[in-house]
């Protein structure tokens, strides 16, 4: 067996022989060597002390009390009420002339959210005008207490998905609609509640556990699954399944070709999905016409509903919204089930949409973030996002986040701060004391196409094509995820992506990389030989590299997989007669902890 020598974490770029005894130092001046030096201890402390440390580091890394310091109480008072409420702050600083950039975003995002949130609370199996409360009391709460700028409030289609296939499990929408909507308020409670804990525990990593790819590939999933459940609408087909997954649906779809589809509706709506998804085809080729886009599905639910008005459609079977219930939300607390089997029904509902909607309204608060270059803080994003929605549960309103294509249009029309979801707000405020009753002869064929029109922009493919050039495993996850949502439900498809980002951690724990290293030509350098052809392997030394931390997960993988490269040295040694290895080096610079 060789003799081992590990390098005692210095760089290894000195050459070999100094490390192994014999010291080439001719300067007789140099006395004290670079390995004199003695290592010292950091001092030593109790263990709360190291504890405390320990709680601090993980639940508090920004510091948050950092501008506490020093303060008188009244200082601190306002400083807190400031961190609650961002809008304290802001406020003070708002001019008038971000009040055009604000008013104009939020018209457009108005616009845009009138017939998606008739269209989402279909998907959900609410009634139309729970979607329109959904877009009035949460953006107001929000505007309050959030602090991204560019995010537009409301419902969106992978939460009124996710809730609609998970309340329908417990409740028939049709049969019995008070006693789901009383259900969908409860999950919205609790969604809320899930939503402001994981923010006051300061429990934001745990969202972090679904990797990019895994949310990649199960919006593109939702995607799918929502513009299949939109067939029904589309094609004006009667009997529809209830299941979510691909294969139920192309059944529904198939077996009403001769008697079941509307040709009437599937007119209306092919010719205004073709209508939105040229505007939307001519916004991304001129960013200056971003309005034409944000403003094509009203358009479009004008003018069909006027169609459908004069030619009384609505007589050949050409399915309509009906009555939308005019006047702003009921209060809705008595109807929040507090006790009986429906509570844990709607808590256990509530927490998972709580978790997707937080993990939607982070990503987008975050990539606008970015790209305004401003900061948001994930745990106070959460805290709003919860009351907002414990708010709206008791206002008549379900689980409302970020909406991706309503924050994109926000910010491409010039939002500079939270005012313009105030506006939106009071845009579809005014929708509802006034001009729901002229929403009555809307065709359903319509709202299917707008939501089809919405959708599409949730399949990336543009990343995912990306994530499968850089990390294969990643791109596993991503199709696991996607493959879930589309042939099983949202729910498989999420238990998927989390396993997956899971497990991806895991394997990088358990399975550390080890690289053989080389000698640079006439350098003291030392690299890998697999990414360096050029590096020479040092006869009669093996130098291997130990790539991350060493853990009990994985002591014995390193020890067994160094023995395997020691193994097929001395095959190859064999074979080529070449000197036999005397050094085994192992290379342990990068391994920042052993346990």
């Amino acid at each position: 067996m060789p003799r081992t020598v590990s390098d005692g974490g210095e760089d290894f770029d000195g050459d070999v022989s100094s490390q192994t005894g014999s010291h080439r130092h001719t300067d007789s001046n140099s006395t004290h060597h670079h390995h004199g030096y003695k290592v010292g201890f950091p001092p030593a402390r109790g263990l709360f002390a190291e504890f405390a440390d320990g709680v601090k580091e993980t639940f508090f890394a920004d510091d948050p009390l950092r501008e506490y310091k020093d303060q008188s109480r009244s200082k601190k008072l306002w400083l807190s009420l400031v961190h609650l409420f961002p809008v304290l702050d802001w406020a003070r600083s708002y001019k008038f002339s971000m009040f055009k950039g604000d008013f104009i975003a939020g018209l457009t995002i108005a616009s845009l959210c009138i017939p998606q949130d008739i269209g989402y609370a279909k998907l959900a199996f609410l009634p139309a005008h729970v979607g329109l409360y959904s877009s009035f009391v949460p953006p107001l709460v929000y505007a309050m207490m959030g602090s991204s700028r560019d995010i537009a409030i409301g419902p969106v289609a992978v939460v009124s998905l996710l809730l609609g296939t998970l309340l329908q499990e417990e409740i028939d929408p049709v049969k019995s609609p008070y006693e789901y909507s009383r259900l969908a308020f409860t999950a919205t409670f609790f969604a809320g509640i899930t939503q402001a804990m994981l923010g006051f525990f300061r429990l934001g990593f745990i969202i972090e556990f679904l990797s990019h790819a895994a949310i990649v590939g199960f919006m593109a999933g939702a995607a799918v699954t929502i513009a299949l459940q939109q067939l029904k609408g589309f094609l004006g087909i009667k009997k529809f399944t209830k299941k979510s997954d691909i294969i139920s649906v192309m059944e529904s779809v198939w077996g009403n070709v001769h008697h079941g589809w509307n040709y009437q509706t599937i007119l209306i709506g092919a010719s205004f999905l073709a209508f939105l998804l040229t505007t939307k085809y001519i916004a991304k080729k001129n960013k200056k016409l971003f309005w034409v886009s944000a403003i094509a599905p009203l358009i479009s639910v004008v003018i069909s509903t006027f169609c459908v008005y004069i030619t009384r459609a609505d007589k050949q079977g050409v399915a309509i919204v009906k009555d939308i219930k005019q006047g702003i939300n009921p209060p809705s607390f008595h109807l929040i089930y507090w006790s009986g089997p429906y509570l844990a029904k709607g808590f256990r509902i509530g927490v998972v949409a709580g978790m997707v909607a937080l993990t939607e309204a982070i990503a987008i608060g975050r990539t606008f973030a970015a790209m305004k270059d401003y900061q948001i803080d994930g745990n106070k994003e959460m805290v709003a996002l919860g009351t907002m929605n414990i708010v709206g549960s008791m206002t008549s309103c379900y689980v409302a986040t970020g909406s991706f294509s309503r924050s994109a249009v926000n910010y491409v029309a010039g939002c500079k701060t939270a005012v313009s979801n105030v506006v939106m707000a009071i845009v579809v405020m005014l929708t509802l004391l006034l001009i729901t009753p002229l929403f009555k002869y809307t065709p359903n064929a319509i709202l299917a196409s707008i939501i089809i029109n919405a959708v599409v922009s949730l399949v990336d493919y543009e990343t995912a094509y990306l994530i499968w050039k850089v990390d294969k495993m990643d791109f596993v996850a991503l199709l696991g995820a996607f493959f879930g949502v589309v042939f099983a439900s949202v729910e498989y498809g999420l238990l998927i992506a989390v396993a997956i980002s899971l497990g991806k951690i895991l394997l990088q724990v358990t399975r550390p990389r080890t690289a053989l290293l080389g000698n640079l030509p006439r350098t003291t350098i030392y690299r890998n030989v697999e990414q360096y052809p050029e590096a020479a392997k040092v006869p009669g030394v093996m130098i291997v590299r130990v790539d991350s931390a060493i853990y009990f997960t994985n002591s014995n993988y390193v020890k067994e997989r160094i023995l395997r490269w020691l193994r097929d040295e001395e095959d190859q040694q064999q074979e080529q007669k070449l000197s036999k290895t005397e050094f085994l080096i192992v290379e342990l610079s990068p391994v920042t902890d052993i346990d």
